[in-house]
């Protein structure tokens, strides 16, 4: 059927269609409204198709994104089906500024579908970040670990079954549930709020579990609208403190500096020369 909406073909393509994340999770695409154009012509204030040329589009999209003319961003909006770890979800839904809709698991009796991290990302508690993994653990360890995980999420859905099966309330019985049960939820999000989601996700600080969501919704995000996706990919990478901007300062000038020279933190300090790859 023709329509008058706006239609990005790659889109189209996957409308409906299960990303697969993690070991049961994934992301698939409800539904979209607007492209890079729909910025451009928020911006403009017009009903054409923007400017002339692609290059003057991407040029428009940069200024704007660089200088922080958020609302522009908001013309374009996505709405996304999302199975995820409790865990993983409970993080997601911090940010406020989506329109959410979850499973409920009072109405409804929960799936069996657990999370259970591969070896590899199971490690020891960071020494200097007190919410992230750090160092490498032995294998004995590590596979007591995973197969203390994998127990304790089989227990817990016995023991809920157990009590569906009795007679108890869902809303009671989910309580045995560990939080790494998998639940869904529709995510509807306008894109300047989901540029800020990204950014935070794909960090490198964030958990893995949640940075391999951000991620493949980093690719959609390339295919629905590259131009804003090739300036946030430029402006959006890298912030500076007035202690930063002066430690950069003094390399280029070639002068010594030190973290007692500034008021940063050891954390900060290490941050800044990971970031510029400075020994």
């Amino acid at each position: 059927m023709e329509t008058k909406r706006v239609c990005v073909e790659e889109i189209e393509a996957l409308l409906g269609k299960e990303i697969p994340v993690l070991n049961k999770g994934f992301v698939r695409i409800i539904d979209y409204m607007g492209d890079d154009a729909a910025i451009v012509q928020a911006a403009r204030i017009s009903y054409g198709k923007g400017t002339k040329t692609p290059s003057n589009d991407q040029s428009l999209i940069n200024y704007l994104l660089r200088n922080e003319h958020t609302s522009v961003f908001e013309m374009c909006e996505i709405k996304l089906h999302i199975k995820a770890p409790i865990f993983v979800a409970r993080q997601w839904l911090r940010h406020r500024t989506a329109n959410v809709n979850e499973y409920s698991a009072r109405y409804s009796e929960m799936d069996n579908d657990f999370y259970v991290p591969d070896l590899k990302h199971i490690t020891g508690q960071d020494s200097n970040n007190k919410q992230a993994r750090g160092k490498e653990l032995d294998h004995d360890v590590v596979l007591q670990a995973y197969n203390t995980i994998d127990t304790m999420n089989k227990e817990s859905f016995a023991a809920y079954t157990q009590l569906i099966e009795n007679g108890i309330a869902r809303e009671i019985a989910r309580g045995v549930l560990t939080t790494n049960l998998y639940t869904q939820f529709y995510w509807k999000i306008d894109l300047n709020n989901l540029l800020r989601f990204l950014k935070l996700r794909t960090s490198s600080h964030a958990q893995f579990e949640i940075r391999e969501y951000a991620l493949k919704i980093e690719n959609i995000l390339k295919s629905w609208v590259p131009f804003t996706y090739r300036a946030y990919t430029n402006y959006n990478k890298l912030s500076l403190s007035q202690d930063g901007i002066k430690v950069i300062k003094s390399l280029i000038n070639k002068k010594d500096i030190s973290i007692e020279d500034t008021n940063m933190s050891k954390n900060e300090w290490n941050i800044l020369m990971n970031q510029f790859e400075i020994e």
